[in-house]
Protein backbone atom coordinates (compact mmCIF):
# COMPACT_ATOMS: atom_id res chain seq x y z
CA UNK A 1 0.00 0.00 0.00
CA UNK A 2 1.36 3.39 -1.03
CA UNK A 3 1.68 6.31 1.34
CA UNK A 4 -0.28 9.47 0.53
CA UNK A 5 2.90 11.09 -0.78
CA UNK A 6 3.79 8.11 -2.99
CA UNK A 7 0.26 7.93 -4.32
CA UNK A 8 0.24 11.66 -5.07
CA UNK A 9 3.56 11.42 -6.91
CA UNK A 10 2.25 8.45 -8.93
CA UNK A 11 -0.89 10.41 -9.87
CA UNK A 12 1.12 13.45 -10.97
CA UNK A 13 3.48 11.25 -13.00
CA UNK A 14 0.54 9.52 -14.71
CA UNK A 15 -1.01 12.90 -15.55
CA UNK A 16 2.28 14.19 -16.92
CA UNK A 17 2.67 11.02 -19.03
CA UNK A 18 -0.14 12.07 -21.33
CA UNK A 19 0.24 15.82 -21.15
CA UNK A 20 -2.22 17.09 -18.56
CA UNK A 21 -1.98 20.87 -18.13
CA UNK A 22 -1.71 23.05 -15.02
CA UNK A 23 -1.35 20.26 -12.47
CA UNK A 24 -1.96 21.47 -8.92
CA UNK A 25 -1.61 19.54 -5.66
CA UNK A 26 -3.49 20.79 -2.62
CA UNK A 27 -2.92 19.55 0.92
CA UNK A 28 -6.43 19.09 2.32
CA UNK A 29 -5.41 17.19 5.45
CA UNK A 30 -6.29 20.12 7.72
CA UNK A 31 -9.52 20.89 5.85
CA UNK A 32 -11.19 17.51 5.51
CA UNK A 33 -11.02 14.13 7.21
CA UNK A 34 -12.18 12.48 3.97
CA UNK A 35 -8.93 12.82 2.02
CA UNK A 36 -5.38 14.12 2.42
CA UNK A 37 -4.55 15.47 -1.05
CA UNK A 38 -6.42 16.87 -4.00
CA UNK A 39 -4.82 16.81 -7.43
CA UNK A 40 -6.34 19.04 -10.11
CA UNK A 41 -5.37 18.99 -13.76
CA UNK A 42 -6.70 20.42 -17.02
CA UNK A 43 -7.37 18.55 -20.24
CA UNK A 44 -8.13 20.02 -23.66
CA UNK A 45 -10.99 17.71 -24.68
CA UNK A 46 -13.48 15.19 -23.37
CA UNK A 47 -11.34 12.48 -24.94
CA UNK A 48 -8.29 13.67 -23.02
CA UNK A 49 -10.13 13.92 -19.68
CA UNK A 50 -11.26 10.31 -20.04
CA UNK A 51 -7.80 9.17 -21.20
CA UNK A 52 -6.10 10.91 -18.28
CA UNK A 53 -8.50 9.37 -15.75
CA UNK A 54 -8.02 5.92 -17.25
CA UNK A 55 -4.25 6.33 -17.23
CA UNK A 56 -4.24 7.40 -13.57
CA UNK A 57 -6.35 4.36 -12.64
CA UNK A 58 -4.12 2.01 -14.66
CA UNK A 59 -0.83 3.37 -13.28
CA UNK A 60 -2.09 3.17 -9.71
CA UNK A 61 -3.42 -0.36 -10.31
CA UNK A 62 0.10 -1.33 -11.44
CA UNK A 63 1.32 -0.15 -8.02
CA UNK A 64 -1.30 -2.16 -6.12
CA UNK A 65 -3.87 0.61 -5.57
CA UNK A 66 -7.53 0.48 -6.54
CA UNK A 67 -9.75 3.42 -7.44
CA UNK A 68 -12.74 3.59 -5.10
CA UNK A 69 -14.78 5.38 -7.74
CA UNK A 70 -14.73 7.30 -11.00
CA UNK A 71 -17.36 9.93 -11.74
CA UNK A 72 -18.05 12.09 -14.78
CA UNK A 73 -16.78 9.88 -17.57
CA UNK A 74 -20.10 10.20 -19.41
CA UNK A 75 -19.79 13.93 -20.01
CA UNK A 76 -16.00 14.07 -19.92
CA UNK A 77 -15.94 17.75 -18.93
CA UNK A 78 -14.94 16.92 -15.36
CA UNK A 79 -13.78 13.47 -14.30
CA UNK A 80 -13.16 12.68 -10.64
CA UNK A 81 -11.03 9.72 -9.58
CA UNK A 82 -11.37 8.75 -5.91
CA UNK A 83 -8.27 6.99 -4.61
CA UNK A 84 -9.22 7.25 -0.95
CA UNK A 85 -6.70 9.62 0.59
CA UNK A 86 -6.06 11.25 -2.81
CA UNK A 87 -8.83 12.70 -4.97
CA UNK A 88 -8.08 13.59 -8.59
CA UNK A 89 -10.07 16.17 -10.58
CA UNK A 90 -9.45 16.29 -14.34
CA UNK A 91 -11.31 19.20 -15.88
CA UNK A 92 -11.61 21.12 -19.09
CA UNK A 93 -10.32 24.69 -18.63
CA UNK A 94 -13.73 26.44 -18.70
CA UNK A 95 -15.14 24.06 -16.07
CA UNK A 96 -12.02 24.43 -13.95
CA UNK A 97 -12.20 28.21 -14.10
CA UNK A 98 -15.91 28.21 -13.23
CA UNK A 99 -15.61 25.98 -10.15
CA UNK A 100 -12.17 27.31 -9.10
CA UNK A 101 -11.43 24.42 -6.74
CA UNK A 102 -7.93 25.71 -6.03
CA UNK A 103 -9.29 28.84 -4.37
CA UNK A 104 -12.08 26.95 -2.66
CA UNK A 105 -9.80 24.33 -1.09
CA UNK A 106 -6.37 25.94 -0.87
CA UNK A 107 -4.84 26.66 2.42
CA UNK A 108 -1.54 25.28 1.33
CA UNK A 109 -0.41 24.46 -2.19
CA UNK A 110 2.29 21.84 -2.27
CA UNK A 111 4.97 21.92 -4.93
CA UNK A 112 4.64 18.81 -7.07
CA UNK A 113 8.02 17.50 -5.92
CA UNK A 114 7.00 17.70 -2.26
CA UNK A 115 3.64 16.05 -2.75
Amino acid sequence: MLTTEEKTRAVVAALEDIKANDIAVIDTSKLSSLFERMVIASAQSTRQTRALAGHVVEKLRERGETALGIEGEDSGEWVLVDLGDVVVHIMQPAVRAYYNLEELWSMKHLPRAAA
